[in-house]
């Protein structure tokens, strides 16, 4: 969607278009983002075949489908959708300038993301008490590897995500502020893709 702004030029008495230089930024910005997710895409299209690589490489080891709990996967998963639909609430809410709504759709993103952490954090711990670490075979490696990286991620956009939010409460819902705030909701729901993958890919098939 392009903004523009009308003017009257007295010498040709013509009207005309001029592009905001807003949208100019936005637009470069949008582009420069979708770049960056495309580096990301390469680098877990990385670990992926990693760990299509070495999935059954366990030296010994019990196999993902001793190890891998779906009840533990599913509700990791539900988190990470539901905080998708709060993501898209939060921007929807910008743009009618509701900023109640918006914080409050912002803190839901922030709670369910750290609820995803947590029960990943301790899907972690649970693995390392029972001796399945991640130097135990290339297997482990490439798992917790692939995990562990999307978890970097999430952790970054909770960063992300509470600078943001005190942006927006300090400056208000601004054309900068809406800016980050739909990168934001850009990286938030690739996150979500890519664990949808993970989901479907690592535990549905490894079980």
């Amino acid at each position: 969607m392009t903004s523009l702004t009308i003017y009257h030029d007295p010498e040709i008495g013509s009207e005309g278009h001029i592009p905001d230089p807003h949208q100019d930024t936005f637009a470069k910005t949008t582009l420069g983002f979708w770049l960056y997710l495309m580096t990301d895409c390469v680098l877990f299209g990385s670990l992926f075949i990693t760990y299509a690589v070495l999935h059954k490489s366990t030296f010994g080891g019990p196999t993902s489908a001793e190890l891998f709990d779906l009840k533990t996967a599913f509700l990791e998963t539900v988190l990470l959708l539901v905080s998708s639909v709060t993501c898209g609430f939060a921007v929807l809410s910008s743009l009618k300038n509701q900023r109640t709504q918006l914080f409050l759709s912002l803190m839901a993103t922030f709670a369910l993301g750290v609820s995803f952490l947590m029960v990943e954090m301790h899907e972690f711990h649970m693995l390392l008490q029972e001796g399945h670490g991640w130097d135990k075979s290339a297997f482990l490696s490439a798992f917790f590897t692939l995990i562990g990286t999307h978890g970097l991620h999430i952790t970054f956009g909770l960063l992300w995500l509470i600078v943001m939010a005190m942006q927006i409460y300090f400056s208000g819902i601004t054309v900068a502020t809406f800016r980050r705030l739909v990168l934001f909701s850009m990286f938030w729901h690739f996150l979500d893709l890519i664990w949808i993958f993970i989901y479907s890919f690592v535990y549905l098939l490894g079980v």
